[in-house]
């Protein structure tokens, strides 16, 4: 799996992608700003999108609003955030992003499991 990771915090960003990268079907590539990401995607798109909601320039949300018509249903796009706030989710949603994830303790765990397809398990298990 292809995977895109939009996060402006490079030690954050490093994390995620070690994290994720030790399943070896990841592959992980890291953009530090959504105008590198957006280079990218004119001519290859991942099968899934990690992107942190802050960015400097062009937000999180305002990347998705600009790749949106070409990201297939197929395609997971993950919204991140340090902030645990209903009004921005609800935001999120009424946008189109399917999925959401709060930087904490479980982050890694949670991005597998969207990643995975199991995020119905894990968040009525966990």
């Amino acid at each position: 799996m292809n995977i895109f990771l939009i996060e402006d915090d490079e030690i954050y960003a490093e994390f995620v992608k070690r994290s994720l990268g030790q399943n070896s079907s990841y592959s992980v590539t890291v953009f530090h700003t959504a105008e590198d990401a957006l280079r990218v995607t004119n001519s290859s798109m991942p099968d899934a999108f990690i992107v942190d909601y802050k960015l400097p320039g062009i937000s999180g949300i305002d990347l998705y609003e600009k790749i949106k018509p070409n990201v297939s249903p197929k395609q997971k796009v993950i919204m991140l955030s340090a902030l645990d706030d209903g009004n921005m989710v609800l935001g999120f949603i009424q946008k189109g992003v399917r999925d959401y994830v709060i930087k904490d303790e479980s982050v890694i765990e949670s991005l597998k499991a969207i990643l995975e397809g199991k995020e119905d398990d894990y968040y009525l298990f966990n």
